[in-house]
């Protein structure tokens, strides 16, 4: 009934398994790839017809985590998977990038990965796993795929690269000082094709180490594959690309010189109007048939790419004129808005970005239910890309794939300069408002960021700036690294290259290809220009700020205090009473965790000391001599008991009251009043002993009298 195939090996610590033909038969490739424990199936599906006037490539890339692969239920009301997660968008994505540019030129037909988490043994990240499962997949499928491609994750520990650390490994990569590095690398046999990192300022030298050592590990996973599929994979489809020479060369003959002349103006709104207009007059000189030719867009797309790389590799020449490894001008400013806690503008020619800073409290901090655990995240970066940041009209709703993806690149960048949380224990949001776009606005994002967090006054270790390569290489073999790259260069060139870092080394590198690979020489010299690019921003931004400034008026002041755990049932109480009335007489917020760790919080410093006081007048004990301020809550015939310690009360005899013989306590105190006692001491039965008559009641000051008498005794 099955005609399976199955192929393993020995990867690192673990076993690597590829099967087929039990499963999801009915799809055009299905594979479920299995590491340790850790099992994902992916499907592949394509349609046998492109649509009709389709003009670009219609890839979609799902992966899906089934919380029963872990062993659990989902939380929330329906107790059913929602929405995608973060950690889905974002695996989605890496699987996406270095697939796409390997599906063969004018394929055009819809294609469906879809990627779903069948177990986890909470030890190997089913990412790796969904990536290697979906290059099988679309091996065996027969669609026009140029891979395999394989995968691989790298750590960094002692001096020596990890392969496929475990997730617990790189869990909180900041709270680890012995790992610093997260590095996701995907290639073909010949070249890398994806990087993704998140780094501690490490060297140009160790990073490229680092992708060096992860392309050599996935060449044996790109050989089990290529086994997988000399056994199981379906024939080819037939397709043969389109050959639209005739009508491009009749494009660039009618259009070749307004295109140059476009492409010469530096503005980007002039030189989008132009390149419209130049695309406009080659149609009005084209016959119908060549205008319904469903390769007319892409004819068009290839003129535009031709005149624009041309320049580049042969004159060195850009688009706004500038020299090949020049960064567009920079403004930074701080303190921009009045409100907030921190704020920061940064300008890099036409792409701006405003970034708020806003500290919170432990209450403030994000819960995320993940497959391998629950756990919380006290730093937060949210990116926005609104249709006005290119002069477009466009829907607005919830955030995309692409607003996830740059938000999570610069958060990447800028935690690892972060504080730890025992000295900062601040909950930090970062968000990122994309003003302006013309290229690189994650990379804005973080040198925004660094100058809005420093506004805010998060201590950082030091600031951060990102710059983005770009890449021109031609059919001949000439190449050209672009630093700071425009958004038509991105678009046409062949290298998205984005590193982020500090002076002291890189935090985060990702890369995207859209070539069949790139060379280790040319990965060199991109990471030694954008060394220099990145140099140059940290000194352009530090005219805004070089260290952290005062905390905002109205930004919450946190002050910690570390109390005995067996103090903690008291603090809070029967049902959380007595903190809840801590936080209602107080004012300020009060959380306390498992270990005892207390944070009070509030922008007004007299709220938290009174908290503070609250809290100390329960966990400590009283000292025996010392004076303190009560309040006579019961008034008897042999005395008054007094509120003196938080909760404990204590007698005052009605000797201890005044130096004189009294009737009855009555005839000096009242219930309600505000005494000042001395501590004598405890009896026998624990009981506290308190004395006033020793004691200036309207200064609290002990009685000279009553010192020197203790003196000579």
């Amino acid at each position: 009934m099955f005609n399976i195939t199955k192929k393993s090996m020995q990867w690192g610590e673990e076993t690597l398994t590829l099967e087929t033909g039990k499963v999801a038969r009915q799809a055009d490739g299905t594979v479920i790839a299995t590491l340790g424990e850790t099992s994902v199936m992916a499907n592949v599906t394509f349609a046998k017809e492109p649509k009709p006037g389709q003009d670009f490539f219609p890839l979609t890339v799902h992966y899906q985590e089934k919380y029963y692969a872990a062993g659990k239920v989902p939380g929330g009301f329906f107790k059913r998977e929602a929405r995608p997660t973060e950690k889905e968008t974002l695996t989605a994505r890496l699987i996406d990038r270095p697939i796409r540019p390997l599906f063969v030129p004018g394929f055009k037909h819809e294609v469906l990965v879809m990627c779903t988490v069948l177990s986890h043994d909470l030890v190997n990240d089913p990412d790796i796993v969904a990536m290697i499962a979906a290059s099988a997949a679309l091996t065996i499928s027969g669609v026009p795929f140029m891979g395999p491609i394989a995968g691989a994750r790298v750590g960094y520990e002692d001096g020596d690269y990890v392969l496929n650390p475990t997730v617990d490994d790189m869990q909180g990569l900041r709270n680890n000082p012995e790992q610093r590095l997260d590095l996701v690398v995907a290639g073909t046999k010949d070249a890398v094709m994806m990087v993704e990192s998140e780094a501690y300022e490490l060297s140009e030298e160790e990073m490229l180490g680092a992708v060096t050592f992860a392309h050599e590990q996935i060449q044996p996973v790109i050989d089990l594959i290529i086994g997988l599929a000399e056994e199981s994979a379906k024939e080819p489809f037939d397709f043969t690309p389109p050959d639209y020479s005739e009508l491009f060369a009749t494009v660039k003959s009618l259009g070749e010189d307004k295109m140059k002349a476009a492409y010469a103006i530096t503005d980007k709104q002039e030189r989008q109007a132009a390149v419209a207009a130049a695309k406009e007059e080659i149609k009005g000189q084209l016959s119908e048939e060549q205008l319904e030719d469903p390769n007319l867009g892409s004819a068009m797309k290839k003129l535009e790419s031709t005149v624009l790389r041309a320049d580049v590799v042969k004159n060195k020449r850009r688009i706004d004129g500038r020299a090949l490894d020049e960064v567009r001008p920079i403004v930074s400013e701080t303190s921009v808005l009045p409100r907030t806690h921190g704020s920061s503008l940064f300008t890099r020619g036409e792409t701006q970005a405003m970034v708020v800073t806003t500290l919170g409290t432990g209450d403030d901090e994000q819960i995320i239910d993940a497959l391998h655990g629950n756990f919380r995240s006290n730093f937060l970066l949210h990116y926005n890309f609104p249709p006005y940041s290119v002069g477009e009209v466009g829907r607005v709703g919830s955030p995309g794939r692409r607003e996830i993806g740059h938000g999570k690149l610069a958060w990447r960048a800028l935690q690892a300069v972060l504080p730890a949380p025992t000295d900062f224990p601040y909950t930090i949001r970062v968000v990122s408002e994309i003003t302006e776009s013309n290229g690189s606005s994650s990379m804005a994002s973080v040198c925004g960021g660094s100058l809005s967090m420093m506004d805010a006054g998060v201590p950082l270790k030091a600031p951060v700036a990102g710059v983005a390569m770009g890449l021109v290489l031609e059919d001949d073999g000439d190449w050209a690294v672009l630093t700071d790259i425009l958004g038509d260069e991105d678009h046409l060139g062949d290298m998205d290259f984005k590193v982020a870092g500090t002076e002291n080394g890189i935090t985060s590198l990702q890369m995207d290809i859209k070539v069949a690979g790139i060379t280790p020489e040319i990965m060199k010299q991109a990471l030694a220009q954008a060394k220099e690019g990145r140099m140059h921003i940290l000194g352009e931004m530090s005219k805004a700020l070089t260290e952290a400034s005062d905390f905002s008026v109205h930004a919450p002041r946190i002050e910690m205090m570390q109390i005995p755990t067996d103090k903690i049932r008291e603090v809070i109480g029967s049902g959380g009473k007595v903190i809840r009335e801590i936080v209602e007489v107080s004012g300020a917020k009060v959380d306390i965790n498992d270990e005892g760790l207390i944070k009070i919080a509030s922008p007004n410093g007299e709220a938290i000391q009174k908290a503070y006081d609250m809290i100390h007048s329960i966990v400590a004990e009283p000292e025996e001599g010392k004076v303190y301020k009560g309040k006579v809550v019961k008034i008897v015939d042999f005395g008054a008991f007094v509120n003196f310690f938080g909760k404990r009360d204590g007698l005052v005899h009605v000797s201890q009251i005044e130096n004189r013989r009294l009737n009855h306590p009555s005839d000096v105190l009242k219930e309600g009043q505000e005494v000042y006692v001395k501590l004598l001491g405890f009896d026998d039965r624990g009981k506290v002993r308190l004395a006033m008559k020793m004691v200036d009641q309207e200064t609290g000051e002990e009685l000279a009298k009553e010192k020197k008498e203790e003196a000579a005794d």
